[in-house]
């Protein structure tokens, strides 16, 4: 079957003109829209901060995550992890290492060892997590059979070193300690 030639489309650039060469109006074009969004938001006042995205942030908390349309939030806010404990206390991870495998970052380091209760095989010896590397996409959340691994609502971790910035099992379970009485999203 021929191609028709109103099937054709010329895709050859076609020559630029003088001022089209020199990139002006497109540069022109360019400032006024920064402009025009400048102007627009220099004279927002608190009342109007709702279409602002931006957060003073030590003295304001974004707590503006974006809502449906029935009035509630969103449940993919992804914040901190937290290693959960069982009702006697100890930590609830039984060391299957699923968390760690389905984690693309690869960020999550367990080191098992045999558990000393009769009631499981296993218990991790060492778990960390390098939050820098985390993308907090919640794969580990979702693997954990025993719930042992959730992410919380809260985003504020703050460290000077890379070393603080990795949470070993104990840091893990003091956010459990800090944030047990809230279910995260």
């Amino acid at each position: 079957m021929p191609i028709r030639d109103s099937e054709i489309v010329d895709v050859t650039p076609r020559k630029l003109d003088r001022t089209e060469n020199l990139f002006l109006p497109a540069i022109f074009r360019g400032l006024g829209t920064t402009l025009k969004h400048l102007f627009r938001n220099v004279g927002r006042d608190g009342k109007n901060r709702e279409t602002l995205w931006v957060v003073q942030y030590p003295e304001e908390k974004r707590d503006d995550r974006p809502v449906e349309q029935g009035g509630q939030y969103r449940p993919y806010f992804r914040g901190v992890h937290r290693l959960n404990r069982d009702e006697d206390g100890r930590v609830r991870c039984v060391a299957c290492f699923m968390c760690a495998t389905a984690c693309p970052a690869n960020c999550i380091h367990i080191v098992a060892e045999e558990s000393p209760w009769a009631d499981r095989e296993k218990y991790p010896k060492q778990f960390d997590i390098d939050e820098l590397r985390c993308i907090y996409c919640g794969m580990c959340e979702e693997a954990c059979p025993c719930d042992a691994i959730e992410l919380t609502p809260h985003y504020e971790i703050v460290g000077l070193t890379r070393s603080e910035m990795i949470f070993d099992k104990t840091k893990l379970l003091e956010v459990y300690d800090r944030t047990i009485d809230e279910k995260p999203m």
